[in-house]
């Protein structure tokens, strides 16, 4: 009987009985914190951190089936994914009803599945998108452009059969191949619900004429075009997908499978994105993970989220988003010295640290013999996405405010 583990990010660590291996294959695929039960032997200690989803382990061979771990996140599931849709495409469609289309799903990987599926289903409603795809091969008669090299190299001087190179007007392009890629690999997670497994499974004939993408090669490049406006949200989601789940085979006969969002760098991504449209229609701009050096050797890297310029090349602000765990007694210290190095190195007088909402308010620290205000904002994910925005439009503005002479 397969074994069904619950757990909420970052909440305090439980008890549950696992095989060791299950337990030593969480703790090194970083899925969650595993560790032993000092005192119980056969039980470990688990605590999910600020990866949400589902992921099974499969001990091959063992008898004793499948464990799946599934991690619900502690912002709604609709808040989750407008995070997700807004960072991914903030001019797209989701942006107009404030999320993602997720039904009524509580979980992170039947919404996603259901989101993917309703989003390609629309995408295909006026039929596979076609376009032309560069291709090379041996042909009997002439087509295209012949490749006199390869003819050389390959022939030894005969003139049949012809290498040639053309352009193929075709549905096996790389939008249709990223779709097909999403719902194969949702076929094959854990937790999809069975109605949504028989849309998916639709979906897939419907792409059926497209090549399969080879697990592990990077994706085939799309370029956002009008001929491929309706595809765009689901090739968004795609992405996320093909991003968020991989197999892993793990010593000892182990199988790790699974979908997990990294809440992190979702967070991440959507305070810096949002900080960039903002800002959009200034003259300022806004660099996401800029390259900068803290030393004047070059020899020490740093990449702060956000760096705001002015025309000319001349940085005004400095931002970071984290999406941690907070402490009981505050913000972490570790941060403001991050951030204190960023406004240093680059010559600011003041840096801003983006956290969701935790146990404190917006404070602001003078540095002594420095001058410099580190200022910590606390964005509350549980507000309505036209209020992120808006509190998001507001710390921009707050950002942009100082012009260095």
């Amino acid at each position: 009987m397969p074994q069904v583990i619950e757990l909420v990010e970052h909440a305090p660590a439980t008890g549950h009985v696992l095989p060791d291996a299950v337990g030593r294959a969480l703790a090194a695929a970083r899925v969650v914190g595993a560790s032993p039960d000092p005192y119980t032997p056969g039980r470990w200690l688990l605590r999910a951190g600020s990866k949400v989803g589902a992921v099974s382990v499969d001990v091959l061979g063992g008898g004793s089936g499948p464990v799946t771990v599934r991690i619900t996140p502690k912002v709604p599931i609709a808040r989750l994914f407008f995070l997700l849709g807004y960072s991914l495409d903030p001019k797209g469609g989701w942006r107009d009803d404030g999320q993602v289309d997720v039904g009524e799903h509580r979980e992170v990987l039947p919404a996603l599945a259901h989101a993917v599926e309703r989003q390609i289903d629309r995408a295909l409603r006026q039929g596979l998108l076609q376009g032309y795809r560069a291709t090379e091969e041996s042909a009997l008669v002439v087509r295209g452009r012949i490749r006199e090299a390869d003819q050389i190299r390959r022939r030894f001087g005969a003139t049949l059969p012809v290498e040639v190179a053309y352009d193929e007007f075709t549905t096996d392009i790389a939008e249709n191949r990223i779709l097909r890629a999403a719902v194969d690999r949702l076929l094959h997670l854990p937790g999809v619900p069975r109605e949504v497994r028989r849309r998916l499974l639709h979906q897939r004939v419907r792409l059926a004429s497209t090549t399969p993408l080879v697990p592990g090669r990077p994706l085939p490049a799309w370029r956002p075009s009008r001929l491929n406006t309706r595809y765009q949200p689901a090739l968004h989601l795609a992405r996320a997908v093909l991003a968020g789940s991989s197999p892993e085979h793990a010593p000892g006969g182990l199988r790790i499978d699974g979908f997990l969002f990294n809440m992190n760098r979702l967070f991440e991504d959507f305070v810096t994105v949002a900080l960039r449209e903002a800002l959009r229609g200034s003259n300022l701009t806004g660099a996401l993970q800029d390259s900068h050096h803290l030393d004047e050797a070059h020899a020490i890297r740093m990449k702060p989220d956000f760096v705001l310029y002015r025309p000319g090349g001349t940085p005004i602000a400095v931002a970071d988003a984290k999406y941690k765990a907070e402490k009981r007694d505050g913000y972490p210290d570790a941060d403001l010295y991050q951030m204190l190095a960023y406004c240093t190195a680059l010559g600011l007088p003041e840096g801003h640290l983006v956290y969701a909402k935790g146990n404190e308010p917006h404070a602001a620290h003078r540095v002594r013999h420095a001058g410099i205000v580190l200022h910590q904002h606390a964005l509350d994910l549980h507000q309505d996405p036209a209020r992120l925005l808006a509190d998001i439009a507001a710390l921009s503005q707050q950002m942009g405010s100082y012009l260095p002479v």
